[in-house]
């Protein structure tokens, strides 16, 4: 059964994102809300929290999967970002967004589009995800929590535990989480390309 962690959003119980955190270094799957949705996340290295998270969302071999991270030099060691790319993400940061850009060695293969070596990565506005990214010290392994089927994520914690209660390891509820999953945008093509349209506004990538 996935362990319920009821943390306050705006100033988040150390002993509750300690328990998160310990969690997610043990190898456990959480569902953690956003600034978008909520998300499944593992530590990154995690292979069978990968294997996890696709066989929840029945994803196949070309999803992209997202590094959640705290600030924009942890970011940068996991992706490359020229001059020009870097304006344009940095004014867009923290915010509701996912950037795919080229991964450097320091992200697991597992972790890479098979054909174009990319990673998703974001830097959400979202108290209790920061939080929880500094106790961590290191992004998050994430995807959106949207089951097969379905066209919305949930966005109560109780109603998540319910449904996947012996999927994951832990939920992290703080309260009203949004329906609408972050807005992707393609900076690995010669031209910035938005994949999907989403909570971030995407008029200033077009």
């Amino acid at each position: 059964m996935a362990k319920y962690f009821d943390v306050h959003p705006e100033n988040p119980q150390p002993r509750m994102l300690h328990q998160v955190t310990a969690m997610i270094r043990s190898g456990g799957l959480i569902a953690y809300p956003t600034d978008s949705c909520y998300a499944l996340g593992c530590q990154l290295g995690d292979k069978a929290g990968l294997d996890r998270i696709r066989a929840i969302r029945r994803l196949d071999g070309q999803h992209h999967f997202t590094l959640v991270c705290a600030d924009f030099s942890q970011l940068g060691q996991f992706v490359r970002v020229d001059n020009n790319v870097f304006r344009t993400i940095k004014a867009a940061t923290p915010g509701s967004y996912t950037f795919i850009l080229p991964a450097t060695k320091e992200v697991p293969r597992r972790l890479l589009h098979p054909k174009k070596k990319t990673v998703g990565v974001r830097i959400p506005d979202h108290v209790v995800t920061q939080a929880i990214l500094a106790e961590l010290g290191e992004p998050l392994v994430s995807s959106t929590l949207l089951l097969p089927g379905e066209e919305e994520p949930m966005t109560q914690g109780w109603e998540i535990k319910e449904a996947l209660d012996h999927a994951l390891d832990g939920v992290v509820d703080s309260g009203d989480c949004g329906a609408v999953p972050t807005t992707v945008v393609d900076f690995s093509l010669p031209e910035p390309a938005i994949v999907r349209r989403g909570a971030g506004d995407p008029s200033r990538f077009e």
